[in-house]
C-alpha cells in the first residue's frame, strides 16, 4: 500500500519525484481554456502566472481523467509536475466535489506507477476533501501483482507509487488525521477485497476463503464461525449444499461478528461467495466463464466491510455472512428439476443451476434473520439482467422498505458509488410458482434481476428491514482502468456498506 502523510511544506522546496496539481474545465460562467485549481498557486507563480496557457498548449482541457506531464519550474526540488483533470470548475466559488477529487487522485496515482514519492497539491477545503484525496490515491495506486515476478508488473517492471504527501492537509488537525485514517482503513480493506476477487479460483476455493476470513478476524478482534459440509448438513442448509454438491471443494458458511459495547443497532451483511461459477449442469456458454472467479465479489465486499468497521471501532454491531460454494458440473451436481429443502424449511425447485447465487443467499439470509438484526443488506453479483438494465458501472438496489432503499441509495451516492433504486413488482412473483415445491428458483425472463430480488425477499425474516444490492455490473471491470477503478476486481459496494454501518452507529439509518 502507498504510504500517506499530511504536509504543510512549501511546494518548491519539497523533496519528491513529482508534484500533482489539479486543472479544471472552464465553467459556463467562465468559459475558455483550462483553469488551474487551488493548491497549485506556487507552481503557477513559478510559471509567471502562465501555467494555464502552458497546459493548454500541451493539449490539456481540464477534462475528468486527463493527465498532462510537464517539467517542474526552475528552483523546484521535484523534477516533474503532473496536472490531472478535475472536470467542470465549480460555480460561485463552491468547493470541488469530493468524488471529483477522489477520481483525480486515483488517476494521478496510477499515472505515477514506478515513482517513489509524489506530493499532491489538489484543492483541499476541509477534512472531507483530504479523506477523498487519500482514498483516491490508495485505490488508484492498487495493483494485483501476486502472480508476477518480484511483485511487479512484468510489462513495465514498475511498482505502484510508494509514498504520497497530501499538501495543505494540516497534520496536527484531529479532523484531518481522522479523515486520512478512515480512508486508509477503508481503502486497505477494499483493496483486500480486490485481491480476493482477482485471485485465481484454483487458489481460492471456499475453504481457502474461509481461512483468509479466520486470519483477519483473529487480527482485528472479530468473532468467527465456519460451518463446513458436516455442519451445513446437520443444520439443514440445503441451498448452500445443493450449489456446492458438484464440486470437489466443499462449501462453507462463514459468520463474522464485530461487536461494540456501545452499540445500539445491529446491521447484518450477507454476501454471495461463489468462488467459481461454471453454471453447473446448466453450463454457461462459451465466452461467459472466463471471469467467473469474480462471482464471490459480494462475499468479498461483506468481509471487507466487517473488518473495516472493526478497524474504525464503529459503535454498532455488524455481522457478516459469507455464503461460499463452487458451482461445478459433475455426477454429484444438483440437476435442473431437483428440489432442495432450504435452511428456512421452504422447498425450492431448481429449474436452472446457473441461478445458484440466490440459493446460497437464501440460506444465509434466513440464518441472519434468526438474530433479529435491525436491518439486513445482501450483496451479490446476481444477474446479467441487472447489467442489461444499468450497465457495467451501476449497481441496483431493491428493498422491502422504500425509505430504507432510499437511505442505501443516498449512502452509495455519498461515497461515490453509482447505484440506482429498483422496484420489486408483485406481479413478477407468480412466475416463480412451482407445481412441485414452495417456489422455483426461476421466474419470468423479462425483469430477471427483479425476479431474483423477489426470490430473496422470501427468505428474509418477518418484520426485518432488508435491502439487496445486485453488483453484477460494477464488481469486475473487464475494460481499461478509469478514475480510481482498476481493471479486474473493483471492490464494489464496500464503501457503501461501511457508510451504512457508520450511519447505523450514529443512529441515522432509521
Amino acid at each position: 500500500m502507498t504510504a500517506l502523510t499530511l504536509s504543510t511544506a512549501a511546494v518548491p522546496g519539497l523533496r519528491a519525484d513529482a508534484i500533482v496539481i489539479g486543472v479544471a474545465k472552464g465553467s459556463a460562467s467562465k468559459p475558455g481554456g483550462p483553469v488551474v485549481a487551488p493548491g497549485a498557486e506556487a507552481v503557477d507563480q513559478a510559471y509567471d502566472g502562465r501555467l494555464a496557457g502552458v497546459l493548454e498548449t500541451l493539449g490539456a482541457s481540464g477534462a475528468e481523467g486527463e493527465v498532462t506531464k510537464l517539467p517542474a519550474p526552475a528552483g523546484f526540488k521535484a523534477p516533474l509536475v503532473v496536472a490531472v483533470g478535475l472536470g467542470a470548475q465549480p460555480e460561485k466559488d463552491a468547493g470541488y466535489d469530493t468524488e471529483a477529487l477522489r477520481k483525480a487522485a486515483g488517476v494521478a496515482a496510477r499515472a505515477l506507477t514506478g515513482v517513489k514519492k509524489a506530493a499532491f497539491a489538489l484543492p483541499l477545503t476541509d477534512a472531507a476533501d483530504a479523506g477523498a484525496v487519500a482514498e483516491g490515491v490508495l485505490l488508484g495506486a492498487y495493483s494485483f501483482d501476486a502472480y508476477k515476478d518480484n511483485g511487479k508488473d512484468k510489462k513495465n517492471g514498475k511498482a505502484p507509487l510508494a509514498e504520497a504527501a497530501l499538501l495543505g492537509g494540516k497534520p496536527r488537525d484531529k479532523a484531518y488525521k481522522a479523515a486520512v485514517e478512515r480512508a486508509t482503513a477503508v481503502a486497505e480493506e477494499l483493496n483486500r477485497a480486490r485481491d480476493l476477487i482477482n485471485t485465481p479460483p484454483n487458489d481460492l476455493d471456499p475453504e481457502a476463503f474461509a481461512a483468509v476470513a479466520q486470519t483477519a478476524a483473529k487480527e482485528h478482534g472479530i468473532k468467527v464461525q465456519v460451518l463446513d459440509e458436516k455442519a451445513l448438513t446437520k443444520g439443514g442448509y440445503g441451498g448452500i449444499l445443493g450449489v456446492g454438491a458438484g464440486s470437489a471443494s466443499g462449501p462453507r458458511l462463514v459468520k463474522l461478528s464485530y461487536t461494540s459495547s456501545k452499540a445500539k443497532k445491529h446491521l447484518a451483511l450477507v454476501g454471495k461467495g461463489i468462488t467459481y461459477d461454471s453454471g453447473g449442469i446448466s453450463l454457461k456458454p462459451a465466452g461467459h466463464n472466463e471471469t467467473m472467479k469474480c462471482d464471490m465479489s459480494g462475499a468479498a465486499a461483506v468481509f471487507a466491510a466487517v473488518v473495516a468497521a472493526a478497524r474504525l471501532g464503529l459503535e454498532v454491531n455488524v455481522t457478516g455472512w459469507l455464503a461460499l460454494a463452487e458451482n461445478m458440473p459433475s455426477g454429484s451436481a444438483t440437476r435442473p428439476g431437483d428440489v432442495l429443502r432450504m435452511y428456512s424449511g421452504k422447498t425450492v425447485e431448481v429449474l436452472n443451476t446457473d441461478a445458484e447465487g440466490r440459493l446460497v443467499l437464501a440460506d444465509a439470509l434466513w440464518a441472519a434473520s434468526q438474530e433479529k438484526p435491525d436491518a439486513i443488506v445482501d450483496v451479490a453479483t446476481l444477474t446479467g439482467a441487472m447489467m442489461l438494465a444499468l450497465g457495467s458501472r451501476t449497481f441496483g438496489i431493491m428493498a422491502n422498505d422504500d425509505a430504507f432503499r432510499s437511505a442505501v441509495h443516498e449512502a452509495a451516492a455519498e461515497v461515490g458509488e453509482p447505484a440506482w433504486p429498483m422496484p420489486l413488482p408483485e406481479h413478477l412473483r407468480k412466475g416463480m410458482d412451482s407445481a412441485t415445491a414452495d417456489i422455483a428458483n426461476m421466474g419470468e425472463r423479462m425483469g430477471g434481476g427483479l425476479v431474483a430480488g423477489l426470490f430473496l425477499r422470501e427468505f428474509v425474516g418477518e418484520g426485518i428491514t432488508w435491502a439487496h444490492l445486485d453488483i453484477a455490473g460494477p464488481a469486475f471491470n473487464e475494460g481499461g482502468p478509469f478514475g480510481y477503478t482498476p481493471k479486474g476486481g473493483t471492490g464494489s459496494a464496500v464503501r457503501t456498506l461501511v457508510r451504512l454501518a457508520e450511519l447505523a452507529a450514529a443512529g441515522d439509518l432509521g
